[in-house]
């Protein structure tokens, strides 16, 4: 495992302690299939919700949550529909979340986006 890809998983473990410190249930890390990759899937109340976690060292470019563009919501909207359909919820609301780590801030953007079909 190269050193990015060990910093991401961190900071992802990292989020995911944060979120179910705040009531999130955990359902997956890492969900990756042929379109694309979804962070964290969990559940918060009735809602399945998909979280991107983003982070960066300092603001020098930008927030976190800012790197998650269109490009990236689309990707993350067309896995998370792969996940409801491969896992028979097509009945549960969704939220698209950013989990975004600033240095050691951490912070929770609920409905950060919406579903791109």
């Amino acid at each position: 495992m190269d050193n990015q890809r060990k910093k991401g998983s961190d900071y992802e473990q990292k989020a995911a302690r944060f979120l179910e410190e705040n009531g999130y249930r955990i359902l997956q890390t890492n969900y990756r299939c042929r379109l694309g990759e979804i962070d964290v899937i969990a559940v918060d109340g009735k809602y399945l919700v998909y979280v991107e976690v983003k982070y960066r060292k300092n603001q020098e470019y930008g927030l976190p949550v800012e790197a998650v563009d269109y490009k990236k919501q689309r990707i993350i909207s067309k896995v998370a529909q792969h996940y409801v359909m491969s896992h028979h919820l097509m009945d549960r609301p969704m939220r698209f979340d950013v989990v975004s780590i600033l240095g050691e801030q951490i912070e929770i953007y609920k409905n950060a986006f919406e579903f791109i079909g």
